[in-house]
C-alpha cells in the first residue's frame, strides 16, 4: 500500500489529486495540508466527500509528513513549490510536483520566464514526467515533475510527427482553449462568472509561460532549437483542453499516412486515443478521464497538417498525470485509479 500526502489539496488539482487517490486500491490518502483551510474536515471544505475522506488539513510540515507517507504530491504555484519539494526530498520521501517550479533541465530558460530558483541543482535529477515519453527514467525517479496541461495536449501529439522528420519545424502554429479551472481556484477577477460567460478570448498572447515547456521537449525530439507561435485562449466551461494545432508538411503525405505514424508510436498506451481519418475530437468525451484524443488531417491546398488534441486540464493536464507517474514510480499498473469512463455528458 502507498502512502500518499498531498500538498495543497484545496486547489483545483489538489481537490482532483484527492478524488482519485481516494478511490485507488493500491494508495491509503494519509495527509493534505492546506494554507487557505487550515485544520478544518476536508469534507466540509468540499461536501462530495462526505464519508469518504475523512481527513483533517494540515500545516505543511515535512518531518512529519515523512513519518506518514511514502510519496508526496505538490500541488502549489510556482515559486512556492521549490522549497517545500527540497524539505520533503531531504525528509527521503519521492515527490511529484505538480508546478513549473522543476520542469525544464535550462536553469536560465526557468528564470527567463519565472523568476529566481533557491535550488537549481535539482533541476539535474528531475524527471519530466510525461509517462508516454520517460516511462523508464520515471520508473527510477525520486522527483517528478508532471507536465503542465498545455504543454500535454501539444507535445504528445506533435512528437511523432517531429521524431519521423515530417514536419517544417519551425512552422509550428498552436491555438489552444482551456476552461476556467486552468487559471485555478483563486479569487481572481477576470475569471469570475460574469467576466467568463458568453466570452472566448485569448490571453498572454506571445507570452505564455508554457511556450517554453513546450520547445524545450519538442526541440529534443527534433535535434535543433525549434520556436513556436503560440495562443492560448480562456472558453466559459469548468474543465478541458482543445488545443489546434498547424505545421507545414516536409512531404507530400495524406491524411492516412500521419495517422499511422501516430497509431504506430502510441499503439501501446492505453491513455492516448487516435481517432480514425474523417473524425476529430472533442474535450465532452474527455471529461473526467486521463485520456488524450487525437485526430488529423491533411489540408492539401496549402500543404499543412491540422491536429486536433484535447486532454481534461485537471486530469490528464494535472491531477491524472501525476497520478500515473505515482503508478510508475512503484511499479503497479499504470491505469490504477485511472481506468473511467469519460463522463461525456
Amino acid at each position: 500500500m502507498i502512502r500518499a500526502a498531498v500538498v495543497g489539496a484545496t486547489g483545483y488539482t489538489g481537490l482532483e489529486l484527492v478524488r482519485i487517490l481516494s478511490t485507488h486500491k493500491d494508495v491509503e490518502l494519509t495527509a493534505i495540508t492546506s494554507r487557505s483551510n487550515p485544520a478544518t474536515l476536508f469534507s466540509e471544505i468540499f461536501p462530495s466527500f462526505k464519508g469518504i475522506v475523512s481527513l483533517k488539513t494540515e500545516e505543511f510540515d515535512a518531518t512529519a509528513i515523512s513519518t506518514k507517507a511514502d510519496l508526496v504530491f505538490v500541488a502549489l504555484p510556482h515559486g512556492s513549490a521549490m522549497d517545500v519539494v527540497a524539505s520533503l526530498l531531504t525528509e527521503g520521501l519521492k515527490v511529484i510536483d505538480l508546478s513549473a517550479d522543476f520542469r525544464f533541465s535550462s536553469l536560465s530558460t526557468y528564470e527567463q520566464w519565472y523568476g529566481g530558483h533557491s535550488c537549481p541543482e535539482l533541476l539535474k535529477e528531475t524527471v519530466y514526467g510525461l509517462p508516454e515519453l520517460n516511462r523508464e527514467r520515471i520508473a527510477n525517479a525520486r522527483l517528478v515533475a508532471n507536465p503542465g496541461c498545455y504543454p500535454t495536449s501539444v507535445i504528445l501529439p506533435l512528437m511523432p510527427l517531429i521524431k519521423e522528420d515530417r514536419i517544417v519545424n519551425e512552422s509550428v502554429v498552436v491555438n489552444s482553449a482551456s476552461g476556467a479551472s486552468g487559471a485555478g481556484r483563486s479569487a481572481i477577477v477576470s475569471n469570475i462568472y460574469c467576466e467568463v460567460n458568453d466570452s472566448f478570448k485569448a490571453y498572454k498572447v506571445g507570452e505564455h509561460r508554457h511556450t517554453p515547456e513546450i520547445e524545450e521537449l519538442l526541440s529534443l525530439a527534433a535535434g535543433e532549437e525549434l520556436l513556436i507561435s503560440f495562443t492560448p485562449h480562456l472558453i466559459p466551461m469548468n474543465r478541458g483542453i482543445c488545443s489546434t494545432i498547424t505545421a507545414k508538411l516536409k512531404n507530400n503525405l495524406s491524411t492516412k499516412d500521419l495517422l499511422k505514424i501516430l497509431e504506430d508510436f502510441y499503439h501501446k498506451e492505453t491513455f492516448v486515443r487516435i481517432y480514425p481519418e474523417g473524425s476529430y475530437p472533442d474535450t465532452a468525451n474527455v471529461r473526467g478521464s486521463n485520456y488524450c484524443d487525437i485526430g488529423l488531417k491533411v489540408d492539401e491546398r496549402t500543404g499543412r497538417v491540422v491536429i486536433v488534441s484535447v486532454i481534461d486540464n485537471l486530469v490528464k493536464g494535472a491531477a491524472g498525470q501525476a497520478v500515473q507517474n505515482m503508478n510508475i514510480m512503484f511499479g503497479i499498473d499504470e491505469g490504477e485509479g485511472l481506468n473511467h469512463v469519460p463522463f461525456s455528458i
